[in-house]
């Protein structure tokens, strides 16, 4: 059994990834990252841009690639923001709003499948790991 944990976090975060992207394309019409930005926004409606970058962990080029796609394909729309000219606050289009009720399901499987087989403690050591991993690496 492999115990490198630096290893076995990037391959199952890698595998996972993949899975999730593939099952949210074909479900739902929608790349994994375009389903957890509609959900960021959802709730955190009229977010700045920085935000969620923040949020997903993705630098300010990517998020904005990923958010002009999201507005050309009429998932979210782009406002300027009132205090910062510069800035731009994101809302859910009609076409976002629609997709959601079919995101939350496939998330729930997914954690279904990543915790079928393993007790609610084994799940609770799990989280509390993969939880201060992200806490003392921020």
């Amino acid at each position: 059994m492999e115990k490198r944990l630096f290893y076995l976090m990037n391959t199952a975060q890698h595998r996972m990834f993949k899975y999730a992207d593939s099952q949210s394309e074909r479900r739902i019409g929608l790349s994994v990252t375009q389903s957890a930005a509609l959900m960021f926004i959802a709730k955190n409606e009229g977010c700045l841009q920085k935000a969620l970058a923040e949020a997903m962990g993705l630098n300010q080029s990517a998020v904005t690639g990923l958010i002009g796609r999201m507005v050309k394909n009429r998932l979210i729309e782009r406002k300027a923001c009132n205090e910062d000219g510069r800035a731009s606050r994101l809302y859910l289009a009609e076409k976002g709003k629609e997709k959601l009720p079919e995101i939350f399901p496939l998330v729930g499987e997914m954690n279904d499948k990543l915790t079928a087989d393993f007790s609610a403690e084994e799940i609770e050591t799990v989280t509390k790991f993969l939880n201060r991993v992200i806490q003392d690496l921020k």
